[in-house]
């Protein structure tokens, strides 16, 4: 009888074994690459997400599909050569916008300040009150000796008329008016009025009050009254000129955007 030949044994694992490991291996890669994927730098998405949102890509890229108006994608072309944010990092952008956003706020001061300077040579007040721009709005100044007597706070007659078209000038301004009254650093010391912050509130409240009863359909609610004493002079307080220049009213025509900062 003729004999089977002896099955040889194999040298190293089984041939199951390397299909199971072929298996494990790549199920171990599938979840690292699903850890990885779970693992978000938060401050790089939201820059991606900021730059789509922000830059408008798809308009600096030609479409493939052929543009029914060649006109319209001319016009568009040629904003993206002056307008294409991707020339600029991010800082010069804002920083560009910045600066045009404070050149249109000074170009309204300007205008609103022209505005005023001609209403007040029309009716024959620029030698009265002086208008001047300043970061809150524009200002006008108004001393001492034309409104009150000395440490009085009631108008005096003579400063009725031209405060009476000073009312007319801010009806027809919708800006919100902040009137503020200043003193010089001399103390006074009265039953009506026992320091300066009583009698620089007192002027302030009484040019509102005039404006407001002289005036048809204006709102209070657009009003302010702030007392400052001798803490803002704009001289030094050492002679009667620089005295009489701090003892003084100003009516601050604010610009939205000041008054928005909340400043």
């Amino acid at each position: 009888m003729r004999r089977r030949p002896k099955k040889q044994k194999q040298d190293g694992a089984p041939k199951w074994m390397t299909t199971y490991a072929d298996m494990i291996t790549l199920v171990l890669v599938f979840f690292i690459l699903l850890f990885s994927m779970s693992q978000i730098n938060l401050d790089k998405f939201e820059a991606i997400t900021e730059s789509f949102r922000n830059r408008m890509i798809l308009d600096f890229y030609p479409s493939a599909v052929e543009n029914k108006n060649p006109a319209d994608q001319a016009e568009i072309e040629g904003n993206d050569e002056k307008n294409n944010e991707f020339d600029m990092p991010p800082e010069e952008v804002e920083a560009s916008q910045s600066s045009k956003a404070e050149a249109e706020k000074e170009q309204d001061l300007d205008e609103l300040k022209q505005e005023i300077d001609e209403y007040l040579k029309e009716n024959d007040l620029s030698d009265i009150i002086a208008a001047t721009n300043s970061e809150r709005g524009v200002v006008l100044v108004l001393e001492e000796q034309l409104l009150f007597e000395t440490s009085e706070a009631e108008i005096l007659e003579q400063a009725k008329p031209f405060l009476s078209k000073v009312g007319t000038l801010l009806e027809n301004i919708p800006n919100f008016v902040k009137v503020e009254g200043h003193t010089d650093n001399r103390q006074i010391s009265s039953y009506r009025y026992p320091s300066n912050w009583e009698l620089s509130g007192a002027r302030a409240s009484s040019v509102i009050r005039y404006i407001l009863d002289n005036t048809q359909d204006m709102d209070p609610k657009r009003f302010t009254a702030v007392a400052y004493g001798e803490t803002r002079p704009v001289a030094p307080n050492d002679s009667e000129e620089n005295w009489s220049r701090n003892r003084r009213v100003e009516i601050v025509i604010l610009d939205p955007a000041y008054e928005n900062s909340g400043s």
